[in-house]
């Protein structure tokens, strides 16, 4: 019961700090303190969500394609770019500075030159959210990696374990949640990625409507999007954090077993 209580506390706080603000920026817009020209109360822009709800969906249905395709390659190639440089230290002296160079590029930069080479369709947008999920992949597991027990690596090799082996049964389920934690910034990062390219060049997408209403003064069509923006990307958080517990389940059973020994104690 105390456990349920804690839950259903731990979920109102943050849902409450939410309401006040929206409660508060509403009493801003109605008291007139702020031209609604500038900043749209949150009615307005619910308002207009709903009114071009079927546009944004049709936006929003490119711009996720364009992320959940970046995501998957830059999953894919960070993932084998840790595993190389664990295994292989002259590759990860090679090759870590590079990758520590892609980040500090602006994808503001970046974005207009990788249009111009590979024109206004999906090819740029995913290219762009490669580069920006492929290093918190890369890092995350490449630390995790490091961070495994040498005394525990020793004993596998003692018993006869193949590297693969060893690979396979302790570095790999050791660094899942790093793994995890890198992939959900990669995530919120390939959202925001595919509309910074959209933003400067496409014919559709998130991005693209931004464009379009602010050039409109429409800014409670804007506040909608970044809304819709923010939403897409906490669900992809949500259900990546639901992808963690069915992967790692041991986490759970740890968990638990805390908690019986907390009320043990108390």
């Amino acid at each position: 019961m105390r456990k349920k209580l804690q839950s259903i506390t731990n979920k109102l706080i943050p849902v409450s700090a939410i309401l006040a603000i929206l409660a508060i920026w509403q009493a801003i817009s109605m008291l007139g303190w702020i031209p609604k020209f500038m900043l749209p109360s949150p009615v307005d822009v619910i308002l207009a969500f709903v009114g071009d709800f079927g546009l944004l969906m049709g936006h929003a249905k490119v711009t996720l394609v364009e992320s959940l395709i970046g995501l998957a390659i830059g999953t894919g190639l960070g993932f084998a770019a840790a595993v190389f440089m664990n295994h292989f230290h002259g590759f990860y002296r090679a090759f870590y500075p590079i990758v520590v160079i892609t980040q500090t590029i602006p994808t503001v930069a970046i974005a207009p030159l990788l249009i111009l080479w590979l024109g206004y369709a999906m090819a740029p947008k995913i290219v762009l959210v490669v580069i920006t999920s492929f290093f918190p992949i890369t890092v995350g597991l490449l630390d995790g990696f490091r961070s495994v027990d040498q005394d525990a690596v020793n004993l596998f090799r003692c018993m006869g374990a193949t590297p693969a082996q060893i690979f396979r049964y302790m570095k790999l389920p050791g660094t899942l949640d790093r793994f995890f934690s890198g992939l959900r910034i990669s995530a919120a990062y390939s959202i925001i990625g595919a509309v910074v390219a959209e933003w400067l060049g496409g014919y559709s997408g998130l991005g693209v409507y931004m464009v379009r209403v602010k050039k409109s003064f429409s800014y409670d069509k804007m506040f909608a999007v970044i809304f819709l923006i923010s939403i897409i990307s906490l669900l992809l958080m949500w259900g990546l954090g639901k992808l963690q517990k069915a992967v790692m389940p041991w986490e759970q059973y740890q968990e638990k077993e805390k908690g019986t020994e907390k009320e043990r104690k108390v």
